[in-house]
């Protein structure tokens, strides 16, 4: 795996050892920002799938329209 080196701010270098610390789902600040940068990605690919479902005339429907079906659907 390459090595990086970065420099953060003193105020995200606290946040993330905070994290580490009390999460206790990371065992060093290393894991914690390869997690966020996964999430970043994911959160990437989410957000270009939703851009291309708005701009491809799919769906035609307001807000309150889709509302008011999704309310259907569940009374059934």
């Amino acid at each position: 795996m390459p090595r990086q080196s970065i420099t953060l701010t003193d105020k995200n270098d606290a946040w993330l050892k905070n994290q580490v610390e009390e999460s206790g789902d990371y065992a060093n600040k290393s894991e914690l920002v390869n997690d966020l940068i996964r999430r970043a990605r994911r959160a990437e690919v989410i957000n270009r799938k939703l851009a291309l479902a708005e701009s491809s005339g799919f769906v035609d429907q307001s807000p309150a329209e889709m509302l008011s079906e999704f309310k259907k659907d569940l009374n059934r």
